[in-house]
């Protein structure tokens, strides 16, 4: 048994549930062998903010009893992680910041409530970019996260700890938030699978607000396999988010065996300009030859607008930003300073000594262009180049249909080199 229970953590979702379907070992036994892992590894990574060790064992024994009875859920007693930017009830929700180091939720968010209902076991809460707001997870304020494969590097962020969690085989699944990129570029950077669903499948009801038009929810897993298992349960309509779609849910998970022949791939030529890595791009070009080997064809993309991609974000994401976060007031809940004057001093201190200086940077750049005399200049126009931006694409899927190329133009970089420009 003691041999069995080293391999636990080696091995995908989907053959953890075919083992306990089995009777191969319990739940108990697969979540005690994480949770060892966890105590024995994170010092070194930084991956939780929160471990759940007494709470996920109790989960993890109702399992057992509900799949002796043959009640068992469809992701009954698999271990799962969460970003540490989802509401789960009774636990903390501090989003990697200050101003929401004690702040427990009185509520699960839609995503933890469905992952829950199907019987996942919460291992914990992972550090993450403060509010979501970075690509390195250096800015949270419970310190950065170490990447597995090199700890004097980064994992990426925002979702950085979700992702070191998984390459570190510390859990086999973990969600992840991505805005412009926060759940695909850790998960480049770390040798996992990463997926940012369309926008509006997943709910963002109980998903703490970055910007509201481009945060999806996602997940960070081992493989295809498992991120299909996964979307398959939380996907679907919500009635609490207005943005949710109301469309029936597929089987991802049958999905993944269908023919590749007659499947066209758009190649960007803009992905492969000056400034991708070398090693990168022959990566790349040899992932697309082994789809091309398996019948799809290459096709040749033009999106003319994509270098405007950046300085959009830049103006619509701290927008948002600046609008969701200004709920955080050192009134309602968080944190709270003390020695306030008077009610502007209160909000004035709370606020400058609760947000980090990556959240503060965003949140003034987000007033500024949303200011009188610039709103016209800069909100206004950004959201006219980003029609311009979707409609590239919408052209280019007249002739294609899926993209590939480069997650990120360069392998993962040292903690400490892009701190100091917030931009790159």
């Amino acid at each position: 048994m003691a041999g069995q229970q080293q391999a636990l953590h080696t091995q995908s979702l989907a053959e953890l549930a075919k083992g306990l379907s089995k009777g191969e070992f319990s739940s108990r036994e697969l979540i005690e062998t994480l949770l060892s892992r966890i105590e024995e590894h994170d010092r070194s990574l930084n991956a939780f903010i929160s471990v759940t060790a007494d709470q996920a064992l109790a989960v993890a024994d109702a399992s057992d009893k509900a799949r002796s009875k043959g009640e068992a859920g469809t992701l009954a007693g698999l271990p799962i992680v969460y970003k540490d930017i989802f509401c789960t009830k009774g636990v903390l929700t501090t989003c990697g910041s200050r101003i929401l180091e004690n702040f427990v939720s009185p509520y699960d968010a839609t995503v933890v409530e469905r992952l829950s209902s199907a019987g996942a076991v919460m291992l914990g809460k992972t550090n993450m970019d403060e509010f979501a707001m970075g690509s390195s997870s250096e800015t949270s304020y419970f310190g950065p996260v170490r990447n597995p494969w090199d700890t004097a590097r980064s994992p990426g962020g925002s979702s950085g700890g979700s992702a070191a969690a998984v390459a570190a085989r510390l859990t086999p699944a973990g969600t992840g938030t991505d805005t412009g990129g926060s759940i695909r570029q850790p998960a480049a950077l770390t040798n996992t699978v990463g997926l940012k669903p369309t926008y509006g499948r997943v709910s963002r009801y109980g998903m703490v607000a970055f910007a509201s038009s481009l945060d999806q929810a996602g997940v960070i897993t081992r493989t295809a396999e498992d991120a299909a298992m996964l979307l398959s349960v939380m996907a679907g309509f919500d009635e609490r988010d207005s943005t949710s779609v109301d469309h029936p849910v597929p089987d991802y998970v049958s999905g993944l065996t269908v023919s590749l022949k007659e499947l066209k791939i758009g190649v960007v030529r803009q992905h492969f300009d000056a400034g991708l890595n070398e090693q990168c791009a022959v990566r790349v070009k040899d992932a697309l030859n082994v789809l091309e080997q398996q019948g799809a064809s290459l096709i040749e993309v033009d999106l003319p607008n994509l270098d405007l991609s950046v300085p959009t974000y830049y103006v619509v994401a701290p927008a948002e930003c600046s609008s969701n976060l200004s709920r955080f007031d050192g009134v309602r809940f968080g944190y709270r300073a003390d020695g306030a004057k008077d009610l502007l001093d209160l909000y004035c201190r709370s606020r400058g000594d609760g947000f980090g200086a990556e959240v503060k940077r965003r949140i003034m750049t987000g007033t500024y262009v949303l200011s009188a005399g610039y709103y016209d200049a800069y909100y206004l126009k950004a959201q006219k180049v980003r029609q311009l931006i979707s409609q590239d694409f919408k052209n280019a899927f007249e002739k294609v249909d899926v993209i590939a190329g480069p997650t990120t133009p360069t392998p993962t970089f040292p903690l400490g080199e892009k701190t100091d420009d917030p931009i790159t």
